[in-house]
C-alpha cells in the first residue's frame, strides 16, 4: 500500500493562472506560501523560513471555485498528491518540477479567509461533495438500471 497526500495550509502568492485544456475542462494553477516561525534558542530573536509550492488543479469544480474567489493573499487548506513532470526545455536540457495537485476524489480545498465579506467564515469544496451532486436523487433512480446479471451473491470470508 503506498499514500501519496500533501496537506498544505498557505497563502496564495499572486493571482492563480485559469486555462482551457483541449478537453473543455479548465485547469487552475498557482504558488502557495507556507511560512514556518520560531524563536532562536540563542539569539532569541524571530525567524522565519518560507517554502514556495506550485499547485495545480484539475478537478473542474475545483478548478472553477479557485477562478471566481482565489485572489493573491487567500489562505487555503489544501489536500492533494505530489507529482513529478520532466520535460525537455529550449536548451535541449532535461527539467524537472514537483507539483501539488488537486484532482480525482481526494482533492480538497478550503477558503479559510473571506475578504469579500465582513465575516470570518470559510468555505470548504472537496471532489467528493461535487460527485455527490452529479448523482440523482434516489426517487429518480430506476432499479432495473442497476440489475446485473453477473453479480454473485456469495460472500467469499
Amino acid at each position: 500500500m503506498a499514500i501519496n497526500k500533501v496537506i498544505l495550509v498557505g497563502n496564495v502568492g499572486k493571482d492563480p493562472e485559469v486555462r482551457t485544456m483541449s478537453n473543455g475542462n479548465d485547469v487552475a494553477t498557482f504558488s502557495l506560501a507556507t511560512t514556518d516561525v520560531w524563536k532562536d534558542k540563542t539569539t532569541h530573536e524571530r525567524k522565519e523560513k518560507t517554502e514556495w509550492h506550485r499547485i495545480v488543479v484539475y478537478s473542474p469544480g475545483l478548478a472553477n471555485i479557485v477562478k471566481l474567489y482565489v485572489k493573491k493573499g487567500t489562505k487555503l487548506y489544501i489536500e492533494g498528491a505530489l507529482q513529478t513532470r520532466k520535460w525537455v526545455g529550449n536548451d535541449g536540457l532535461e527539467k524537472y518540477t514537483t507539483e501539488v495537485v488537486l484532482q480525482g476524489f481526494n482533492a480538497v480545498l478550503q477558503i479559510l479567509d473571506s475578504r469579500s465579506s465582513s465575516s470570518n467564515s470559510s468555505s470548504s469544496y472537496s471532489n467528493n461533495e461535487e460527485a455527490m451532486e452529479a448523482f440523482p436523487e434516489p426517487d429518480e433512480v430506476n432499479a432495473d438500471e442497476f440489475v446485473d446479471e453477473k453479480i454473485d451473491d456469495t460472500i467469499p470470508f
